[in-house]
């Protein structure tokens, strides 16, 4: 805790020193110290000078056009965020967004520990994954998306809709359902009102069956 108190500090103090590292820094705050070359250049950085502080160890460049702040603190979702901030297009616009398993975990719903990271992207979308990632490619609608710190998320219910259409076990998806009620992000109404697929209503039909049966969530 200590440590990571000084090391914002230090970041603090050296971006107080000119405004576009002040700038910088309070996008790579909300982005667990990350941030792409395009946010950095429309903070006052040139490529020259972006070069400059990854030769001196201050930027870290962790793929192409994604940098993390030196020696900043960890986050929770560190993957998430770099997938995410790599995934964007040419004008700097997010097109990944997390789903699936991945926005399983984001929401603590079950107890998955998916050894991939989920992401939904757009149907042309064309740089290439990494093998640690699972992709699934779709249009999701803005109403089904959720933002968290540097990186987008399928909202629960649409989640639920998701893992319902895949491969996730019964016994998952009705913790992942039952965990939602608990914490009132969904209601019964909002299953049986959602569009999904036969496939997935007829495992959600399973699922709401058995928490009727036995309703102590």
């Amino acid at each position: 805790m200590i440590l990571t108190i000084i090391v914002r500090i230090v970041h603090m103090w050296q971006a107080t020193r000119n405004d576009k590292g002040q700038f910088l820094l309070e996008i790579a705050e909300v982005q667990g110290g990350y941030f792409t070359a395009k946010q950095a250049l429309k903070s006052g950085y040139s490529y020259r000078l972006q070069h400059y502080h990854k030769s001196k160890g201050h930027w870290h460049e962790v793929d192409r056009g994604v940098f993390r702040l030196a020696n900043y603190p960890d986050s929770p979702y560190e993957d998430l965020i770099r997938w995410s901030l790599w995934g964007r297009n040419r004008e700097d616009i997010p097109q990944a967004v997390v789903s699936h398993e991945s926005a399983l975990v984001v929401h603590e719903l079950s107890d998955v520990m998916p050894g991939k990271i989920y992401l939904t992207i757009p149907p042309l979308f064309r740089k290439k994954m990494s093998p640690g990632c699972v992709i699934y490619r779709s249009i999701i609608r803005p109403e089904d998306i959720e933002k968290r710190a540097g990186f987008l998320v399928t909202k629960p219910l649409k989640t639920i809709i998701d893992v319902a259409e895949g491969n996730l076990s019964l016994e998952q998806l009705e913790k992942a359902v039952r965990d939602a009620f608990n914490k009132g992000l969904l209601n019964i109404n909002d299953i049986a009102r959602a569009q999904m697929s036969n496939a997935a209503r007829g495992k959600l039909r399973i699922v709401m069956d058995s928490i009727k049966k036995n309703p102590l969530f």
